[in-house]
């Protein structure tokens, strides 16, 4: 189903890679474009780094509106291909809307210290030196791992479950599937342990068993904390973002056909 938008003041914002620079060059001339204070969308020229890098600054200065990508990095899987640039704003307002919501990570370090951010795609915990992290694994309040042995751990959201999520051979979840993948990485005990598919109105929280001897960072999508004592993880509905897509050409699509490729 196609939205209809009837959005009259969008704004432009560009990555500073030569393809980037090139194609905003040609695009200014095209519509009046606004600043990004008082659009009521934006247009987002990059990869998949700088459309995250754009969603933080939203959330972070609490001012969200709806993002529209246009691919001119690698992957490009939150962004729309590139096509034609005439009728370029009804080309907009023709796009699908999809609402995702990111994880909030509220972290305590060593010395006590309280912090929280916000991942989009994912939240992974790393071991920081050769020796392996141990982590105690808690569910909605209830131990279910009390001594995982590993090179880390992460928990993805549907929209982040294709990328280190993937990697790490973890499961890729359909986006409104409501779904959040708790997947090892490397993990030595339990042994075969392949990690779990949970609710998204799970709090999953990890324990640092050691943290001394066994240091661990959280990586909350670009953003790292090291010298992490204990992590809780939660879906922040408060802060729900939105990205545009093309008919035809929505995040749905491409989680389906990412599990066909070979």
């Amino acid at each position: 189903m196609i939205d209809r938008h009837n959005f009259t003041r969008l704004a432009l914002l560009a990555s500073d890679t030569e393809r980037a620079i090139e194609a905003e060059a040609e695009l200014r001339g095209l519509i009046d474009w606004v600043p990004i204070e008082d659009a009521e969308a934006v247009v987002v020229l990059g990869g998949d780094g700088f459309m995250l890098q754009t969603l933080h600054h939203m959330l972070d200065n609490e001012r969200v509106i709806p993002a529209y990508g246009l691919n001119l990095g690698t992957v490009g899987f939150l962004m729309n291909k590139q096509r034609s640039r005439a009728n370029f704003l009804a080309r907009v307002n023709r796009s699908r809307s999809i609402a995702i919501a990111p994880l909030r990570m509220e972290a305590v370090t060593q010395d006590g210290a309280h912090h929280t951010f916000c991942a989009i795609n994912e939240v992974s915990l790393l071991r920081e030196t050769r020796q392996t992290a141990k982590m105690e694994v808690t569910v909605d309040d209830k131990v279910r791992i009390r001594e995982l042995v590993c090179d880390g751990v992460l928990v993805a959201t549907p929209a982040g479950s294709t990328a280190y999520n993937l990697s790490a051979n973890g499961p890729i979840l359909p986006l409104d599937s409501q779904l959040l993948a708790l997947t090892p990485i490397s993990a030595f005990r339990p042994r075969r342990w392949r990690g779990a598919i949970l609710p998204d109105r799970s709090r999953i929280t990890f324990r640092v068993l050691d943290s001394v001897k066994r240091p661990v960072s959280a990586v909350a999508d670009q953003k790292e904390l090291r010298d992490i004592a204990e992590v809780s993880l939660e879906i922040a509905r408060e802060s729900q973002l939105t990205l545009l897509f093309d008919p035809g050409h929505s995040l749905d699509e491409r989680i389906v056909a990412e599990q066909f490729m070979v």
